[in-house]
């Protein structure tokens, strides 16, 4: 019998999605039967792009952002509570999950949805769970209410939400700049985050000419969409524009399934410093225009980002349509003026073959032995 798996990815970014359907089918083409599930039917449309017939779990849990992506920490805080301690919400996806667990041999929890931490921490399931998360976000979990609530009571917080996840059956922490894969010997892997395999055609100097800018759907402010076009067309560079949450402005996709192609052979990358966009930008060796929010996990990123000498700028949105402007057409200026290699997209696919590979090798390793 091929190896059954059950893929839950969170819809709060995109990039739990990416990395859902490119495993999917990385895994299908292997012998193993996937169901994926995700959390919005903004979720379940953008799979569906990518031929993934996904159920939504659940429509009542997801993190809070405004419409420049910086993170509400109080109204995360509330809708969390409100999901885990209403009886008919979390209660709700166990019971239903139970369902799911009872035919699979692996349940992937892509990344930290509060039903598979305690289903993952609970003997009767959690031989099955394996928790897929960027080494920054749990990071960001367990350090939440840092400096919000005593250091105390922090600190328990994070001891247990850490409790909670090492009880799994295993646990992958990924991250852009890893190198070769690693395991700890009890449960925890390191591997590289993973990114989708695009052709290795040069476009020449046109294709290299224009911008690819991603922002993801928290992303709505239109003063900051004026000032991001703005020093873009400022810098004398077209862009390619995706992004949900501007779908209704002219020249602004909703989705495109073959964006990363678009970024792998652009003059640099434009979107905020999540762990999808900095693997897209170090796999295929592209500059990088970071935009900057308050949100804990991607500080981080970008922090690493500079540390690991990844090229790159970072603009950060303070309200001022024009000065952000400015800031961008400056960053795009220095961005274009670093060099560049024909063989950059040829590497690259060879790197991204080389990321895939063990994602899908240690999945069907640990549906085996489930």
């Amino acid at each position: 019998m091929p190896p059954r798996i059950v893929y839950l990815a969170t819809a709060d970014a995109r990039g739990h999605l990416m990395r859902a359907q490119l495993l999917t089918h990385a895994l299908r083409a292997a012998g193993a039967q996937v169901q994926v599930l995700t959390t919005s039917d903004e979720g379940a449309r953008f799979l569906a792009g990518f031929g993934i017939d996904a159920p939504v779990l659940s429509r009542h849990y997801a993190v809070q952002f405004d419409a420049q992506q910086n993170m509400l920490r109080r109204e995360t805080d509330r809708n969390v509570a409100h999901y885990m301690f209403h009886p008919g919400r979390m209660l709700r996806d166990v019971w239903r999950l139970r369902a799911w667990f009872r035919h699979a041999d692996l349940v992937v929890n892509d990344s930290f949805h509060p039903a598979l931490l305690l289903m993952g921490w609970l003997p009767f399931w959690r031989r099955k769970v394996v928790h897929v998360y960027g080494a920054s976000l749990r990071q960001a979990l367990e350090t939440n209410f840092k400096g919000r609530m005593p250091l105390a009571v922090a600190k328990v917080f994070g001891g247990i939400v850490a409790w909670q996840i090492d009880r799994s059956k295993a646990r992958i922490a990924h991250d852009f700049a890893y190198g070769e894969p690693a395991h700890d010997g009890h449960g925890g892997h390191r591997l590289a985050t993973p990114v989708a395999i695009v052709d290795a055609v040069d476009h020449g100097d046109a294709g290299r000419r224009v911008a690819a800018v991603y922002l993801n759907p928290h992303f709505k402010d239109a003063a900051l969409a004026d000032g991001l076009e703005q020093g873009l067309a400022d810098a004398g560079l077209p862009a390619h524009l995706v992004g949900e949450g501007y779908a209704q402005r002219v020249h602004w996709h909703a989705r495109d399934e073959r964006w990363i192609e678009a970024a792998a052979h652009s003059a640099f990358i434009v979107s905020a410093p999540g762990m999808a966009a900095l693997s897209i930008a170090s796999v295929y060796r592209k500059p990088i225009l970071l935009l900057l929010t308050d949100q804990p996990e991607q500080a981080m990123n970008a922090g690493r980002a500079t540390q690991l000498g990844l090229a790159h700028r970072v603009v950060v949105w303070r309200g001022d349509a024009q000065k952000f402007a400015r800031a961008v057409s400056v960053a795009s200026g220095e961005l274009l003026a670093l060099p560049s290699s024909p063989s950059d997209a040829s590497e690259g696919r060879q790197a991204a073959v080389e990321r895939l590979r063990p994602w899908t090798a240690l999945m069907l390793r640990l549906a085996a032995s489930g």
